[in-house]
């Protein structure tokens, strides 16, 4: 699974969808559905966009996370 930290970065900032739909020329509904993580798939594009805007790389404002792996337990 990929989790996209949209949301705290705008949420450190303070910043409203629209406002950074206007400051990037992103689509409103780009940025709507990298925030709520419901976005199917998102373009290179707007990824470099986002990246330049928030002065942050790829791997910070995306993370995978594998939910595949069994999860190891701590023996006591």
């Amino acid at each position: 699974m990929i989790k996209c930290h949209l949301s705290r970065f705008m949420g450190e900032r303070k910043l409203k969808i629209s406002d950074v739909a206007r400051d990037t020329g992103l689509h409103r509904n780009t940025i709507t559905l990298l925030y709520q993580e419901t976005a199917n798939r998102i373009d290179i594009e707007a990824m470099d966009c986002l990246c330049k805007y928030f002065g942050v790389g790829v791997g910070d404002l995306f993370e995978f996370i594998d939910n595949d792996s069994p999860i190891s337990v701590a023996k006591s």
